[in-house]
């Protein structure tokens, strides 16, 4: 069975910086993609950043280009986001979901639309603050 864990969240100064973690298991196929999410109070659930296990290409938002990076260790079975220059905007419940599937062969770099991952982590709260 797929599990995905976050963890890492936290509150954060404006400027700051804060690393993720999503530890996942369970993988029914070896072609697939890793995505963080986010949710901010009164605000649809948006794309942040993606990862393919394929080739190992990277996918950002607009919103975080520049400022977040996506990263996986494979050996740990986990994959990161390392988030600088931390804004209030940034502010959101963050998610880490997972699409799996031939189709991620050819999907890369990876998507960010959230019709395309089906499994998800219950979520973890990221507060930009001073």
């Amino acid at each position: 069975q797929l599990q995905l864990v976050e963890s890492g969240g936290g509150l954060v100064q404006p400027g700051g910086s804060l690393r993720l973690s999503c530890a996942y298991s369970g993988f029914p196929s070896e072609n697939y993609a890793i995505g963080w999410f986010r949710q901010a109070p009164g605000k649809e659930r948006e794309g942040v950043s993606s990862i393919s296990s394929v080739d190992g290409s990277t996918n950002y938002a607009l919103a975080v280009k520049g400022r977040f990076t996506i990263s996986r260790d494979n050996a740990k079975n986990t994959v990161y986001l390392q988030m600088n220059s931390l804004k209030p905007d940034d502010t959101a419940v963050y998610y880490c979901a997972a699409g799996y599937g031939s189709l991620f062969l050819i999907l890369t770099p990876p998507p960010l639309d959230i019709r395309r991952f089906g499994s998800w982590g219950q979520g973890t709260q990221v507060t930009v603050s001073s």
